[in-house]
């Protein structure tokens, strides 16, 4: 789980959910991060790892089939880049999966009030490896992902964040990085 550097008010979910949803890291300001995923979706095309059979409704029924009414209906917004699928989007949560020939993973952000009377973005990512190539596949991969992919996709999202809505107060970073998380 992440705590996300997006420090808001009550109504700012809203801008945390269109961040993300068209957030693109191919276009990523990491040269590391770009090439790890051009060699990925490279590698994705060349061994039909994520084919139209490879994903949702194919290889693995969508969570979205088992959810209550209330949250079918309420799908939340499109990817523009990623190949996420919206699952609900309530007033302050937000599910989407992915799935592909070596994984089906959620995304669930939050929005929840921190120390300081504010709220900020937190992250939550859940996958289930795909046998046991799925299995190597996401272990082989972990270290780029927690030392390159994940840090950098951070410091961008912060950028992003502050460059549209600005910094609310300089009491909210403070009390963020306070929390361990800067």
């Amino acid at each position: 789980m992440w705590a996300l550097p997006t420090p808001g008010g009550p109504d700012d979910f809203p801008r945390l959910v269109q961040q993300t949803a068209a957030l693109d890291p191919s276009q990523s300001s990491s040269r590391a991060v770009r090439a790890l995923l051009a060699i990925r979706w490279k590698l994705g095309e060349l061994l039909g790892w994520d084919g139209p059979d490879a994903g949702l409704g194919s290889r693995v029924p969508t969570l979205r089939d088992r959810l209550p009414v209330d949250l079918r209906e309420a799908p939340g917004p499109d990817f523009d880049a990623l190949p996420f699928t919206s699952l609900y989007l309530l007033g302050d949560e937000w599910a989407a999966e992915i799935a592909n020939r070596t994984m089906h993973g959620v995304m669930h952000i939050g929005w929840v009030p921190d120390r300081t009377g504010g709220y900020r973005g937190q992250m939550a990512v859940l996958v289930k490896a795909n046998g046991l190539f799925g299995a190597a596949y996401m272990a082989a991969i972990r270290p780029f992902r927690h030392l390159m992919v994940y840090p950098a996709m951070m410091r961008e999202a912060e950028r992003e964040w502050r460059a549209r809505h600005g910094e609310r107060t300089s009491a909210h970073r403070i009390a963020w990085i306070a929390e361990g998380s800067g």
